[in-house]
């Protein structure tokens, strides 16, 4: 699970060191937030394609995915590029959530939820997901990664409960601050408040710091633009049971690459 990529310089990090770790490490799967790929806010169909040539398997996102109005009808076409479940199907395009296939053969579901706490009330992603995991017209396989967009912790840790044992990964996205409190949780869920950012080390959230800090000193509007300079990549290794869908083991995963 690779946390929110940010911009060209995010991109090029994980088309630099995706290959050569999924080979290393013997990844079978590989997850990623995409929504800040474009310029650092939204997705295109060109940067998601560049993202799924090098290795990724499924793009995940958040709020940000509707940034780039060009996406729309590519998300209707594409089945391995999410946004959030709990936006509904009303007039929505593409899809919360999928089965897909890993290397070595196993089905597994990718899940796309929001939070609401200090975020658009779209509808409740804790109700959303219990419907999908209880009226699916198939049961989904035993191994479940869940990406949670959310801005809050105390919201990320609830969902992590509350799919314990039904979900085999849950991890937040959103905030782009790595947290230190992987665990594999009670009843066999790997969970993670939040995998951080793949983007500028030196940045303020991936973000050239002299655009974002006039807004806490003296409130003026600006416009974000994407640091540069060496880059972080974060992510989290999760081995899992492909018969039980239980975590057996995480990782966090932090690299540093210079330009």
């Amino acid at each position: 699970m690779i946390g929110d990529i940010i911009g060209k310089a995010g991109r090029v990090a994980v088309e630099r060191r995706l290959g050569p770790l999924r080979e290393e490490r013997g990844i079978d799967f590989v997850v990623a937030n995409g929504e800040n790929v474009a310029g650092g806010l939204g997705l295109t169909e060109s940067t998601a394609e560049g993202l799924l040539s090098a290795g990724v398997d499924v793009i995940t996102s958040g709020n940000h995915i509707w940034d780039k109005r060009e996406i729309y009808p590519y998300l209707d076409r594409t089945e391995r590029v999410l946004r959030p479940l709990n936006y509904g199907t009303h007039d929505v395009p593409g899809r919360g959530w999928g089965v897909f296939g890993a290397l070595d053969g196993t089905d597994l579901a990718v899940i796309n939820l929001q939070g609401r706490s200090a975020m658009i009330p779209i509808e409740n992603p804790f109700t959303e997901v219990d419907r999908l995991l209880d009226e699916a017209s198939e049961a989904l396989p035993p191994v479940r990664l869940v990406d949670f967009h959310c801005e809050l912790t105390s919201e990320k840790n609830a969902m992590g409960v509350h799919l314990d044992g039904r979900a085999s990964i849950v991890s937040g996205t959103h905030t782009h601050v790595p947290t230190a409190d992987e665990r594999i949780l009670p009843k066999g869920t790997a969970y993670q408040s939040d995998v951080g950012m793949t983007g500028p080390l030196h940045s303020i959230i991936g973000f050239e710091p002299r655009t974002v800090l006039p807004r806490f000193i003296n409130g003026l509007p600006t416009r974000f633009e994407v640091g540069d300079g060496p880059v972080v990549l974060n992510a989290l290794l999760v081995d899992v049971d492909p018969a039980t869908g239980r975590a057996l083991s995480l990782e966090r995963l932090r690299e540093i690459l210079e330009d």
